[in-house]
């Protein structure tokens, strides 16, 4: 590695290490508001903050221009760096592992949502608002990544799929454009996040947990700070109806949102949106008849829990009111398919994204059609817009290596000696970025059961599955490393 890609790749870590101690004021805040012991947590802030400032003083004179290979280290070694700095205050406050400590910070800022905790209410007021400050940086985090360094990086990635949805972003170079469009997704996210938790406390929440579970929300993060989760509230239809049309509103590409301020629409009028919405309300409505049918709770309960559980699961967030593995195999199976979806792409959800499946079953259509009328030129269109070729064998070859990623952490934990439910759900939970699945890993249970060794492969699934594939598994290419 030359000097240059190095001071480039130190500047980019520095940058973003200020900008998550800036934004671990908010626990340190709170726990001087709660009275807490937070002294170790305000010297590691003062420490690390003045440890980046003086990188960035040390490298003032270089200008930053990143080149790919750059961009791609740089992102995954920030994630390793957001996961030490996430487990520090974790591990002191609470007296767990580095790996435990870690694996709770990545799947904070990863917006993943599994915990290694099995009480959360006995935890301090700080640590509660750590771990969701966790999700609320990781999830737009994620989205001005997604439109500056990823799309440089992979222009199949979760917002650069479309030039159409990411207008005046370049994927060839990362343009004054891309500072207005990362404000403006910043006042957007915020505002959303302020009337959610406006709307919670309302509903009967008091403050403190209505902005986590806003914070939690609005990045599709799933941390609560109760242990039954949003069961909790499970007798406060206002609060479950509320938090299911806000994991549902941030389930859609941010860029719409911003359109919306300006009234323009036409960023909801999209095929992925369309079928977002269909696939959302088709799988809700059968779980709500799945569960009234199979049981003697309400049409409105049953829909009231069903519709939540299905926005929480499609959009990845993880929350739960009930324990939705006890509804029997059917149920099960639905919330099993919500898990391997997602939601839209320049949104904070993981997972594969809809419009991966839109592209894919078309180009399965297409194919169809060729092969009864082989002369025939038919192309593949998303919203009237042809799909260049290049750009399905990309998708092709994300999903491929979703599925093996998912195919090799999951026979790891089976040869492990735990179940094949345990096992694949887990696997999907953190590498889809969602939190809760089946078995031992149910939504009333969590990932504490596992060894060391096993929740640091989870920790790097998360990772993976984050940053899509590409970025991190590029990394093992040798020609990657080649006149780097």
């Amino acid at each position: 590695m030359d000097r240059g890609s190095l001071i480039n790749i130190s500047k980019f870590f520095a940058m973003v290490g200020m900008i998550v101690d800036i934004f671990f004021l908010i626990p340190f805040i709170t726990g001087l508001i709660y009275n807490e012991n937070i002294s170790f947590l305000g010297l590691f802030i003062l420490f690390s903050f003045l440890f980046f400032s003086a990188i960035l003083i040390s490298l003032k004179d270089y200008n930053f221009q990143m080149r790919i290979k750059e961009a791609i280290l740089s992102v995954n070694i920030v994630w390793l760096l957001l996961g030490t700095m996430g487990s520090i205050p974790l591990i002191n406050a609470t007296h767990i592992t580095f790996i435990d400590g870690f694996f709770e910070s990545i799947s904070g800022f990863t917006t993943t949502g599994a915990t290694i905790y099995s009480d959360i209410s006995d935890l301090p007021h700080f640590v509660l608002m750590l771990r969701s400050t966790m999700h609320w940086i990781g999830g737009m985090g994620v989205i001005v990544l997604g439109v500056g360094l990823l799309s440089l990086i992979n222009p199949t990635g979760s917002l650069a799929l479309f030039k159409s949805e990411s207008t005046g972003i370049k994927a060839e170079k990362i343009t004054p454009k891309l500072k207005d469009t990362a404000i403006k997704l910043w006042e957007v996210y915020f505002f959303i996040t302020m009337i959610d938790m406006l709307l919670l406390k309302l509903g009967g929440m008091n403050f403190f947990d209505a902005i986590n579970h806003a914070f939690a929300t609005i990045s599709t993060g799933g941390f609560s700070t109760k242990t039954a989760s949003m069961g909790y509230w499970d007798h406060n239809p206002f609060i479950i109806w509320t938090t299911t049309i806000f994991m549902f509103i941030s389930g859609i590409n941010f860029i719409a949102h911003i359109r919306l301020l300006k009234g323009n629409f036409q960023g909801y009028n999209t095929e992925e949106t369309r079928w977002y919405l269909y696939i959302f309300l088709t799988l809700s409505l059968c779980l709500t008849f799945v569960h009234y049918t199979g049981s003697h709770d309400s049409l409105f309960y049953s829909m009231t829990h069903a519709f939540f559980t299905i926005s929480s699961i499609i959009t990845t967030t993880g929350f739960a009111t009930v324990n939705y593995a006890l509804w029997g195999h059917a149920a099960i199976a639905i919330i099993f398919l919500a898990m391997l979806i997602g939601a839209n792409t320049g949104s904070t959800a993981g997972g594969i994204k809809i419009i991966r499946f839109v592209i894919m079953f078309k180009n399965l259509s297409a194919q169809l059609k060729k092969t009864l009328h082989p002369q025939a030129i038919v192309s593949v269109k998303v919203d009237k817009q042809i799909i260049p070729n290049s750009i399905i064998n990309q998708v092709s070859g994300f999903i491929f290596l979703y599925i093996l990623v998912l195919s090799l952490i999951t026979l790891y934990l089976f040869a492990s000696g735990y179940d094949f439910m345990t096992s694949i759900t887990a696997t999907i939970a953190c590498v889809g970025n969602i939190g809760p699945g089946f078995g031992h890993v149910g939504p009333a249970d969590n990932f504490a059961f596992f060894t060391q060794t096993q929740k640091f492969i989870l920790s790097i699934g998360m990772i993976i599955g984050r940053l899509e594939c590409y970025t991190v598994l590029i990394l093992l290419s040798k020609n990657f490393w080649k006149k780097f």
